[in-house]
């Protein structure tokens, strides 16, 4: 086993395994990696944790712990590293120890990586983002239906447009682009070539079918009504419609997937229930859809910026990011998030909504199987609101409401996970 530098490896639990067929073997005491984040990160991950203890000790009596190891990004790590933000022992304990769930990250100012946050995603080739997104009892919501919106955006986050692949309009690299581009490809469609800033959309074959696999099996194990893939391949055909084409070829070939009767989707054959229905919707359709008639959707799988878009819109129709989880996910690594910032005005002063963290961990939970423990953490979390017992941030949209701090929250989830059945 690997010696690390600043990082403790408990001396009980075990390692999260994956056998030769793909399969994750997830034992009764696993070793769990943590970062507590930035920000406000120190007030909402303690109490995280505290909340899935609780519910892992009531759901199992004993017989199914985590061991919990802290490992370092952002600015815990940078005083740890000598200023290092981003160091690599951290990367490699995540490897070895297969899960890890984190807190919100900073970046450092005036230099650095533009985003934490993608820089993991990047580094370990995380290339599936997913948020499973519906509705809670007294969250501020735009539709008068909110409960009608429960859909997972499955994005993928390893190449498009956050690529990075941009040249500064009128520097000298961007002014050789668009010598190439003009005088050996042929391109005559730039209106205004002065003062243009250009970028890369990159979109490949094996990037659309890893994800589109993924998704696939993830509608199949969920039992999912249906399955959309997103794309603007209307405009962008050799992109986004390449990704459509390539994600539509993966269930045809791998899946035995056939013909819809409407000619344009597909059907996954599935016995004793409903077929698996793979539609396809162009991303600005899709944006409005969503919003009018969201209950038509289950499981949606998309490209890097439109599932940016479209899975901050969902989430703004249920209660904003402060509320959703997110994953991180490739076939050897499951890294999951809050979906909101680190809130450094608020931070240390025990008030900020762990409720993104928390439902973070129910994700994680469902992830590993143990499908009693995130019951019981979303029951109790759905109880607690029902009750009107909301943090700042949500109290004052409810007549009634009984607000509370941080972990006075926590400890009243913590209270409905101890007297469930």
């Amino acid at each position: 086993m690997m010696q690390y530098q600043h990082i403790s490896v408990p001396e009980q639990g075990e390692q999260i395994t994956i056998d030769k067929n793909g399969q994750w073997c997830i034992p009764d005491n696993p070793v769990i990696a943590y970062i507590e984040g930035d920000g406000v990160g120190q007030d909402i991950s303690p109490v995280m944790r505290s909340i899935v203890d609780s519910a892992i000790e009531a759901a199992y009596q004993g017989e199914r712990r985590i061991h919990w190891m802290e490992v370092f990004n952002g600015e815990k790590a940078a005083a740890l590293y000598d200023g290092d933000w981003f160091p690599q022992e951290t990367l490699h304990a995540v490897r070895q120890f297969k899960i890890a769930i984190k807190g919100p990250l900073t970046t450092p100012l005036g230099g650095g990586f533009r985003s934490l946050n993608v820089a993991l995603r990047h580094e370990m080739d995380l290339f599936v983002n997913m948020r499973p997104i519906r509705s809670y009892p007294h969250l501020p919501s735009p539709l008068k239906e909110p409960e009608k919106t429960h859909i997972t955006v499955i994005r993928d986050s390893s190449e498009d447009v956050y690529s990075g692949i941009e040249w500064q309009a009128g520097s000298i690299d961007n002014e050789r682009m668009l010598d190439f581009l003009c005088q050996e490809m042929g391109v005559t469609r730039l209106r205004f070539d002065t003062q243009c800033g250009l970028g890369i959309k990159n979109s490949s074959k094996e990037a659309a079918e890893r994800l589109m696999r993924y998704a696939l099996n993830y509608a199949l194990k969920q039992q999912s009504k249906s399955l959309t893939v997103v794309h603007k391949g209307n405009v962008l055909k050799f992109t986004e419609g390449a990704f459509k084409r390539w994600a539509f070829a993966v269930a045809e070939q791998e899946f035995n997937a056939v013909a819809h009767e409407n000619g344009r989707w597909l059907l996954v054959k599935r016995d004793n229930q409903d077929d698996l229905v793979i539609k396809e919707v162009i991303a600005d359709n899709m944006l409005q859809q969503a919003l009018l008639t969201p209950e038509q959707f289950d499981v949606v799988v998309t490209t890097n910026q439109n599932g940016d878009y479209l899975a901050d819109m969902l989430t703004a129709q249920v209660g904003g990011v402060g509320i959703m989880p997110a994953a991180n996910l490739n076939n050897e690594v499951a890294f999951f998030e809050p979906t909101h910032g680190t809130f450094n005005r608020i931070a240390g002063e025990n008030t900020a909504n762990p409720s993104s963290s928390i439902l973070s961990a129910v994700m994680m939970l469902r992830f590993m199987g143990w499908q009693e423990a995130a019951q019981k953490i979303e029951s109790a979390l759905e109880e607690t609101l029902l009750a009107k017992e909301l943090t700042f941030d949500l109290a004052d949209y409810v007549t009634g409401a009984t607000m509370l701090n941080c972990s006075d929250f926590a400890k009243s989830i913590i209270a409905r996970i101890s007297n469930s059945k």
